[in-house]
């Protein structure tokens, strides 16, 4: 077990280097401005901790990527069982010990016309039982049928490439999961989500987790660049700043790698590095 989480913590590490050059080639591509970057490394008391890297430009208002490796003595167990949505495991395993690590990125935009994009893989161990978890959504101000279609026949085809019952089957989960009940609307256009993989054949799903990562890498830029050159009002930005509440009520009303964090006394800055950085309600 201990290979396997070494190569998933050097997957997670590769690809955030990967999307922080991107990202900044990207506003200095689009902008001519070199943006601001912060990083921080962060430990986790009880075991592990993290590296945390926030873009702040002109193209990306705020954009966070963050890994992570925790470890550590399981306290809150019910609650954990419910966040992770998986019981068996919890129940199933005598020792209440957990490592997880994973890479979160967040993108929130200057232009009301470029969608903001959610990516989560994670690969979490207790005892003799590993799983992995993730997804990636998209949430767009305005609607684009051409941005759509393109992030989902793109997803469409990595799904496919490892399993073609994924796509349908993840995407009915991002469907339910980015779902503002108390509202009654999506958060976004969706996307997948998926938990509990551990289909018998670690390197098929840990490929599959990399494809996810590697969506994100190759996609993300296209839509940008469709949208970036579009002009837009006060209003639109004000729009924006509104549909960014329903975000952040989401991520602190029903988001459960949120919930995981704080459960398992994660850095707060770096779970709550998701929010964007101007929001509003009305």
């Amino acid at each position: 077990m201990e290979e396997k989480q070494k190569k998933a913590v050097n997957w997670f590490t590769t690809l955030q280097n990967q999307l922080l050059s991107k990202f900044v080639s990207i506003e200095k591509e689009f902008s001519s401005y070199s943006p601001k970057v912060d990083h921080k490394n962060w430990e986790r008391p009880g075991g592990g901790g993290g590296y945390s890297i926030i873009i702040y430009g002109k193209v990306f208002e705020k954009a966070g990527i963050n890994v992570s490796e925790v470890y550590g003595d399981i306290t809150k167990t019910h609650e954990l069982s419910h966040v992770l949505n998986n019981s068996e495991i919890f129940n199933s395993s005598s020792e209440k010990k957990f490592w997880a690590s994973g890479i979160s990125v967040v993108a929130h935009m200057c232009s009301p016309f470029v969608p903001a994009i959610h990516m989560n893989t994670r690969f979490i161990c207790m005892s003799d039982k590993s799983w992995f978890g993730g997804g990636v959504d998209l949430t767009p101000t305005y609607k684009n049928t051409e941005d759509q279609e393109l992030f989902h026949d793109n997803l469409r085809k990595i799904c496919d490439q490892h399993n073609k019952q994924y796509y349908n089957k993840f995407k009915q989960q991002c469907d339910e999961y980015f779902f503002l009940h108390h509202r009654q609307e999506p958060r976004g256009i969706g996307g997948i989500f998926y938990d509990n993989i551990n289909s018998g054949n670690w390197e098929n799903d840990f490929q599959y987790t990399q494809a996810v990562g590697k969506f994100l890498l190759d996609v993300y830029p296209i839509i940008i660049s469709r949208n970036l050159n579009k002009q837009w009002t006060a209003e639109e930005r004000e729009y924006q700043l509104i549909k960014r509440g329903r975000y952040v009520e989401f991520n602190l009303i029903y988001d459960r790698g949120t919930k995981f964090g704080l459960l398992t006394n994660g850095n707060p800055d770096a779970i709550m590095m998701s929010m964007p950085p101007v929001v509003k309600w009305k």
